[in-house]
């Protein structure tokens, strides 16, 4: 009975010391830095910053061209000055593409879309579905200032502006071309018909105005270098009589110069275009004598103005100004005999393009 006894005293003892043991060593484990540092975790801005998080927007093209990369540019650096981050993509002209890319924007919750739309007509409907989603819309380089739901937007008036290279090309057809040409077109009318359109009837019309006699003897899409240079080589090719080329954009104008070139055309046949870059000012400054004027747009500013518009809306700003409206953005012309103009154009265009 003792040795029982004695037994069962020392089993109670060991688990007295077992007990005291675990509660001794309970505190210092809730003691230790890491249960005492998760506040310090879960009060970090993380949370809390979510409208900071959100001062992000996104800023559309739809090519990747000198145009589009200043239009890009501008709205970058619009974004950068407003203390936004901004999100850039290219649709590469496919409609299905951009409205995937709205959703996607719209499904990152994003505040704001500045967008090159696609097309006037086919680019409305995602864009009406992003802002009833809470994403803001602003517009450029496109006129659709019939939809309400736009913050704003900038754009170039195609017609105007291409107007500016028809009042320049009329003066040169009178006085060195006896008030009469033959003329071939390159445009991009399968590409953005609307846009492609305007603009040829711009520079038509002060053709028209000034009581030029000409003759459209070819009218083809060649929006490309490359492909505009094959197509004014066999334009001509099929086509002798033509003296005098206007091309719609600045791919074409390039092509267009440099297929005149390299067959041996200098002198006999110039070329009006449309657009303007470093390789444009370069071709006004040749010697051959075949790229006579450009109207260039101001890309920088139009994606720099409409971003603007976007963040001055998200921002409360008052939006009287731009809502539901498309700023037209003056043209600027370029001309062979202007060497000062065009080296402040290059010289202002390497400081937007950062270089």
């Amino acid at each position: 009975m003792r040795k029982t006894l004695a037994i069962l005293m020392a089993a109670l003892f060991a688990l007295s010391m077992v007990a005291c043991s675990s509660q001794s060593a309970a505190p210092a484990a809730t003691a230790a830095p890491a249960a005492t540092a998760a506040p310090a975790a879960t009060a970090a801005p993380a949370a809390s910053a979510a409208p900071a998080a959100k001062k992000v927007v996104a800023g559309v093209v739809f090519q990747e061209d000198q145009f589009m990369k200043l239009l890009q540019s501008g709205y970058k650096k619009a974004a950068e000055d407003a203390g936004y981050e901004c999100l850039t993509a290219n649709t590469n002209n496919d409609a299905t593409k951009e409205a995937e890319l709205i959703n996607t924007y719209v499904a990152q919750q994003v505040a704001g879309i500045a967008i090159s739309p696609v097309s006037e007509a086919t680019s409305i409907a995602p864009l009406e579905a992003a802002s009833k989603a809470g994403v803001q819309i602003a517009v450029s380089n496109t006129n659709i200032d019939k939809s309400d739901f736009i913050v704003g937007g900038y754009t170039s008036d195609n017609f105007a502006f291409c107007a500016q290279t028809g009042a320049l090309a009329a003066t040169y057809i009178k006085e060195k071309m006896n008030g009469e040409a033959n003329i071939g077109i390159l445009e991009y009318k399968s590409l953005l018909p609307e846009q492609s359109d305007a603009r040829v009837k711009g520079f038509l019309s002060e053709l028209d105005k000034a009581g030029i006699k000409y003759t459209v003897v070819s009218d083809q899409d060649a929006w490309l270098q490359d492909k505009a240079v094959a197509v004014v080589t066999d334009m001509l090719s099929a086509n002798p009589s033509i003296n005098f080329v206007f091309a719609a954009n600045e791919g074409g104008t390039i092509g267009a110069t440099l297929g005149l070139a390299n067959a041996n055309l200098a002198g006999k046949v110039v070329v009006f275009g449309t657009d303007a870059s470093e390789q444009i000012v370069d071709l006004l400054k040749d010697q051959n004598n075949i790229l006579q004027a450009v109207t260039g747009q101001d890309p920088y500013t139009i994606g720099y103005n409409t971003m603007k518009a976007l963040i001055n809306s998200l921002e409360g700003g008052d939006t009287s100004a731009t809502k539901g409206k498309t700023i037209i953005v003056p043209g600027t012309t370029l001309t062979r005999d202007d060497t000062a103009g065009l080296d402040q154009f290059l010289s202002d265009l390497k400081t937007k393009m950062g270089s």
